[in-house]
């Protein structure tokens, strides 16, 4: 991957919705992912738990709170101080409005006050490329698995910021749906790691759903109906807790198994070997089990960010942000952000 050093550190800052996350990255093209050099990350869940969902005005105010706490933390586990930093990369959309411009205003004032460059950051491109803070990252030409509680979306990588859609959510994401089914089945907020977590202790066969749009070309996803078949079973069934753990692992096995069908459609529609999972339901246990076994039966390569990197943080931004900055990329002192940002419109690096 043809990208040149940033020497100084970068600071990351994330605050898309309902995660600060903050990290501090010197980009080294000769060895990914050595050069973060720390991280710091705040949930809002439990803020969040007793509405059972995100509410955009308070998380907005959490944010307010928590970053610059977490930038002094980050700040000191690297050993460094404000004078140190090179730059400053944000989060600049998509994501909650409120919550994006804390993340902007205060990084753009870091920025101006240090008389360094600031760059406001693809919040789908940071996803898309945290498997480089990796120790052996993907190279492109690949295909992208962006799945999440906003998105679903398969994406061609050509290089950095030569990327096309190749399918796109056309209602529920799949972190959407796995959230709204937990709810309806009276799981405990987040929905999604709880109906992740019962999944293990349901039956094989006990239920089965189907697997949406794969009956017809196209690399779309769409799982409101799905979501529909398992409200439908659970309150026609019997409502007991194993009941409730077959249709969770019903469920999530028609998600894996639409998931793993499109990606393999869109390697093969792109010509590509290379496959890279990002984003929070990247971390499900079953997806990657069944994506690494798809690629050694038929000769593929899958890639995922650790763990701590397929949710929301402040590393991928950084990341993105030092390749940009490394190669000249910067944007103007106004604070601004976009909610909703078509990631092939980015420039190229």
């Amino acid at each position: 991957m043809d990208t040149k050093q940033f020497s100084k550190p970068v600071l990351g800052i994330e605050t898309s919705c309902d995660e600060t996350g903050v990290a501090l990255l010197r980009w080294e093209p000769a060895a990914p992912g050595r050069g973060l050099l720390s991280h710091a990350l705040y949930s809002q869940i439990k803020l969040h738990a007793d509405y059972g969902g995100v509410v955009p005005e308070l998380a907005s105010r959490d944010h307010v709170r928590k970053l610059l706490p977490l930038v002094r933390e980050a700040l000191a586990e690297a050993g460094l101080t404000p004078a140190d930093l090179g730059g400053v990369a944000y989060t600049a959309g998509p994501g909650l409005v409120g919550a994006l411009l804390v993340g902007a205003s205060a990084a753009r004032a870091m920025a101006w006050a240090l008389g360094v460059p600031a760059i406001g950051v693809h919040h789908m491109e940071g996803h898309l490329l945290a498997p480089l803070l990796e120790e052996d990252p993907p190279e492109p030409p690949f295909v992208a698995l962006l799945v999440s509680g906003g998105h679903s979306m398969l994406v061609e990588v050509q290089g950095i910021g030569r990327y096309r859609i190749l399918g796109d959510t056309l209602d529920d994401a799949a972190g959407e749906a796995f959230d709204k089914t937990a709810k309806l089945m009276g799981l405990p907020y987040p929905g999604g790691p709880a109906l992740a977590a019962l999944a293990q202790q349901g039956r094989p066969g006990a239920f089965r759903f189907s697997r949406p749009m794969t009956d017809r070309p196209g690399l779309d996803f769409s799982f409101s109906g799905l979501k529909t078949q398992v409200l439908l079973a659970w309150q026609q069934s019997d409502q007991a807790e194993q009941t409730r753990a077959d249709i969770a692992r019903a469920f999530e096995e028609a998600i894996v198994d639409t998931l793993a069908i499109k990606c393999r459609r869109a390697l093969q529609a792109a010509g590509a070997k290379r496959l890279v999972i990002a984003g929070g339901v990247g971390a499900n246990k079953r997806l990657r089990a069944e994506l690494a076994e798809a690629g050694e039966k038929e000769g593929f390569r899958v890639y995922f960010p650790r763990l701590a990197f397929c949710t929301d943080n402040g590393a991928m931004i950084a990341l993105a942000g030092a390749i940009r900055l490394a190669a000249g990329q910067h944007q103007d002192e106004s604070v601004q952000v976009f909610p909703r940002w078509d990631l092939e419109t980015l420039p190229a690096v």
